[in-house]
């Protein structure tokens, strides 16, 4: 159905408050993914330093998946990383997270569910991204795939909770997710997860990312370009996140 307002005097007045030199069209050619010489580069998150972290376990079954799709995988490992505020940039932890998620084309995050969210662990990682270059989020534009573990029923806080930290982190998030129930007895004693529905989720979510992944390659920037942000120099925006009273 066509816009009543189509050629009239009340849609031409719509477009008064526009600077149209910083709104271009998209193109369809400006949207085509990149041929990078690498393969794709994957980040995992895990939210639990327990000697056996049913987190860290889907994680390493979610790589093994991501590397059979062809992906270079890297595991950031918790254990050590200061409280956010409580080290500056330079704590060895804090160093080598921050190299991995400028490394990084994408990223899982897989919680365990605590008193009905996502584990502190989980979120110390995710508030030690920093805002540093300017207005930039470190996770601008990369794809994101979110999983959760429990020690009971069926539960989906933590994925939720995470998605809405991935819309902040301007990440692309896919539809798909995997929340484990009762995650003790999905585990051989080797760590490898037992087959079953279960796993099969965890498959079709690596192979989401992935495809995503492909599609948006060498675009992250393009693709979360803001005209509101375009509006403001660089020195405005940076000073309008990086607030010190926050």
């Amino acid at each position: 159905m066509l816009c009543k307002y189509r050629n009239t005097e009340e849609m031409k007045m719509t477009h008064a408050n526009l600077i149209s030199d910083l709104l271009p069209t998209p193109t369809f050619e400006q949207i085509q993914a990149k041929e990078l010489k690498h393969p794709p580069r994957i980040l995992l998150l895990y939210g639990s330093n327990r000697e056996r972290s049913y987190s860290r376990l889907a994680v390493l079954e979610a790589g093994r998946i991501l590397e059979r799709f062809g992906c270079e995988v890297e595991i950031f490992h918790p254990k050590g990383l200061p409280l956010p505020e409580d080290a500056d940039t330079q704590h060895p932890k804090v160093k080598e997270l921050h190299d991995l998620l400028a490394w990084s084309e994408g990223m899982v995050w897989c919680s365990p569910e605590r008193h009905g969210a996502m584990s502190s662990i989980l979120k110390a990682q995710i508030d030690w991204i920093p805002l540093a270059a300017g207005a930039i989020r470190a996770t601008q534009g990369k794809t994101l795939a979110l999983m959760q573990v429990s020690g009971g029923s069926q539960s989906f806080n933590s994925v939720n909770q995470m998605r809405v930290l991935g819309r902040w982190m301007r990440m692309i998030t896919i539809p798909n997710q995997s929340s484990i129930p009762k995650a003790f007895l999905e585990f051989h004693e080797d760590g490898t997860m037992k087959p079953s529905s279960l796993y099969d989720r965890i498959v079709d979510v690596m192979e989401e990312l992935y495809k995503f992944t492909l599609l948006t390659r060498g675009q992250s920037a393009y693709l979360v370009d803001r005209y509101s942000e375009r509006k403001e120099t660089a020195e405005q925006l940076s000073q309008r996140v990086n607030q010190k009273n926050i």
